[in-house]
């Protein structure tokens, strides 16, 4: 399934399918699960889509610890830093999949959505059809390989993810402008931390931009930024252990007294000790 790179406090977690060659999606168990799971921090560069059937829990992503129940999801995007906690009892699928894996547009809105929530409850109502498109999922998924088309499973994989109905932004507001300011971002954060640099390269108004944010995340373009490069630099205090000078190198600031600066207007505290109170928790 995964592959742990170098790093010694957070696992990075590669997708490397098992027995399927190319295989866009991958499923297991939570058995499964609980026997690769050692408690400590992870981060994948793929998406995790949990259904719980029975039992109770919590996964912890990006800072935020939200509740594993009985008919309840969970979506862990590709860079979210997780941990999955007191799982023992809890029962269910996960489904482990690469970001081009969903077939239809609408599937592929809600795996792209910024704004999708982690962690939602499955109407009694919608569990019925939920069960099914799971179920067929599996059944496809653990066939022998060379058996079937490997679309079927990402085929399937949009059917399960459309029965889920993920809370997210209304799909209106998911606009083009801001798709590809998102995707820019999320490439340059750690070298450009100023807002116009991104309208210049997409060729936008700074003002265009800003609403195509606004439209789709309620921030203004330099807040979504600035929310990026913190959540980064809170990852790497919180569980890579980097100093505040080690952050700054990282993150693309000048000197270590720039990031803290910024760091602190960001959140009210300095770095050193936003790390310490995560460390005492």
């Amino acid at each position: 399934m995964v592959k742990n790179g170098q790093m010694t406090v957070i696992r990075q977690m590669t997708y490397e399918p098992v027995g399927r060659g190319a295989a866009a999606v991958e499923t297991m168990t939570f058995d499964r699960l609980r026997e690769l799971n050692d408690g400590g921090t992870q981060r994948a560069d793929f998406h995790v889509l949990a259904v719980v059937d029975a039992g109770h829990g919590s996964v912890t992503v990006d800072f935020l610890r939200h509740p594993l129940q009985k008919r309840s999801a969970v979506w862990i995007a590709p860079g979210a830093v997780h941990r999955w906690e007191d799982i023992a009892d809890v029962a269910g699928q996960v489904v482990l999949f690469v970001p081009t894996a969903p077939v239809t547009s609408a599937t592929r809105e809600l795996v792209a959505s910024p704004a999708r929530e982690v962690r939602w409850r499955i109407p009694d109502a919608d569990w019925p059809f939920v069960d099914a498109a799971r179920s067929h999922l599996l059944l496809e998924a653990s066939a022998p390989p060379g058996d079937v088309s490997a679309e079927v499973p990402e085929i399937l994989l949009s059917a399960l993810i459309a029965r889920l109905r993920p809370r997210h932004a209304e799909a209106p507001s998911v606009n083009p402008v801001f798709r590809l300011f998102q995707a820019s971002v999320d490439a340059h954060f750690r070298e450009h931390h100023d807002a116009g640099y991104y309208a210049r390269t997409l060729g936008y108004a700074p003002r265009t931009l800003t609403r195509a944010v606004q439209r789709a995340t309620g921030r203004s373009a330099k807040a979504y930024l600035v929310d990026r490069i913190v959540l980064e630099a809170k990852r790497l205090l919180a569980h890579d252990r980097l100093t505040a000078a080690a952050c700054a190198t990282a993150l693309g600031f000048p000197d270590t007294s720039n990031f803290s600066v910024f760091f602190r207007k960001a959140t009210g505290m300095p770095p050193g000790a936003w790390q310490a109170t995560v460390a005492a928790e």
